[in-house]
């Protein structure tokens, strides 16, 4: 989802925009004391976002980590944002709507996102003691972007007909997996190639 209107020109206390928020008929994202309102999200986008959930929760049953997808907030120094899907092994901060201590975000990118995602929370993301890995997926064509610690966070990009391992949640996954019913020419064509005799 996108965060791209500012709503208030006056300073907000982290304190006044929790608040705010418990009782916010829509989501806003907070930058050192400035609000943002959220933009709602295509069907492409919960598709991608409702597949990579439903995988990690597949893979994470029975374990101490859990998947939470858009509705909780993760806090980086004065910032909060709602990533796309995070997965959270250990959280001792008693809050109950937000963490400091994901092992992985993934973002599925918009035309609206994109520069944000791509600098900004990029560089806050990677700044989390726990994060092991942020992912930015496009929802218009095929492309899985994998940044990994371990790696130096240097992007690595995965295609159709490629397999992509979350090494912080010890899954692997098939890209078409990632994009089941979404509705891109990419993903047309690669359904096409497959049904060709």
């Amino acid at each position: 989802m996108a965060a791209e209107s500012k709503q208030a020109s006056e300073w907000i206390s982290e304190e006044a925009y929790l608040q705010g928020e418990l009782v916010s008929e829509i989501k806003h994202e907070y930058i050192d004391g400035d609000v943002y309102a959220m933009a709602g999200a295509s069907k492409n986008h919960q598709r991608i976002t409702g597949n990579v959930s439903r995988k990690f929760g597949n893979q994470l049953e029975n374990t101490p980590c859990e998947p939470f997808a858009s509705d909780i907030k993760v806090k980086v120094g004065s910032q909060f944002f709602y990533p796309d899907v995070m997965v959270v092994c250990e959280d001792e901060n008693g809050n109950d709507y937000y963490t400091e201590k994901p092992v992985i975000i993934v973002e599925v990118l918009s035309k609206s996102t994109r520069r944000m995602d791509e600098t900004a929370k990029k560089f806050a993301y990677q700044t989390l003691p726990t994060l092991k890995e942020y992912v930015l997926i496009e929802q218009d064509f095929v492309d899985v972007e994998v940044c990994r610690r371990s790696e130096g966070w240097v992007s690595r990009h995965y295609f159709m007909g490629d397999n992509v391992t979350f090494e912080s949640v010890g899954l692997s996954l098939a890209v078409a997996d990632i994009y089941q019913r979404v509705d891109n020419e990419d993903v047309i064509s690669f359904v096409n190639s497959l049904n060709q005799p």
